[in-house]
């Protein structure tokens, strides 16, 4: 069942958001609820779920499987600090 809700925001929140929600193809109370529900539906599961950007970001960088990060960012910090 749907209910409606009034909120009283910014208004350059707003018109942010609309032309967030435009650019992606949904509407603003879709965008809403799905933030509710983040806030409240995740919080009661054990397992973490990822938001889109991180899912869509996932995979894009690729790594030998003997790349050492620590070794490549103490280089980094020596050679910033020197």
């Amino acid at each position: 069942m749907e209910v409606k809700l009034t909120l009283k925001l910014n208004e350059s929140s707003i018109a942010r958001a609309k032309k967030y929600v435009s650019s992606v193809g949904t509407s603003l109370s879709d965008a809403v609820e799905k933030f509710f529900d983040s806030l409240t539906l995740n919080n009661q599961s054990e397992e973490f779920v990822y938001s889109p950007l991180v899912k869509e970001l996932a995979g894009i960088i690729s790594l030998s499987e003997n790349y050492n990060y620590k070794e490549e960012y103490t280089s980094y910090l020596e050679s910033k600090y020197e």
